[in-house]
């Protein structure tokens, strides 16, 4: 639980510090990868990240985030071992649990961190 809450805080300290990314819904870790699977790219003065980087995260984590313009990042993250999914975003910087998981038995999937993502504040 430790682990998804730390991914989550690093994923919006890292974009807010910085500032645009490629357009869209991208998924940086996918359980049980360990390593990031997407770089979040720098763009043109239109979108939040400046800097490209790739995240890492802990075994079982899922984390997606999305750049929504040169205001707004926001970020979703589950882990397959917990049973709460988070979402926080640059408006407001604060990640927070949003609620249980669907999966079976409450597990979490990738679908879960998504919907943090969504239901991240993007005002």
């Amino acid at each position: 639980m430790k682990n998804i809450i730390l991914g989550s805080v690093l994923a919006v300290v890292a974009v807010a510090s910085l500032d645009a990314n490629a357009a869209g819904t991208s998924t940086f870790c996918n359980a049980p990868n360990v390593a990031g699977n997407a770089t979040v790219a720098a763009a043109a003065g239109t979108d939040f990240v400046k800097v490209a980087f790739t995240p890492k995260c802990s075994a079982n984590v899922f984390l997606v985030g999305a750049d929504e313009g040169p205001l707004l990042f926001r970020v979703g993250s589950a882990s397959s071992k917990g049973k709460s999914f988070f979402g926080g975003s640059s408006a407001g910087g604060a990640v927070s649990r949003n609620t249980d998981c669907g999966g079976t038995n409450g597990v979490c999937r990738a679908q879960d961190a998504t919907a943090g993502q969504t239901g991240a504040p993007s005002s």
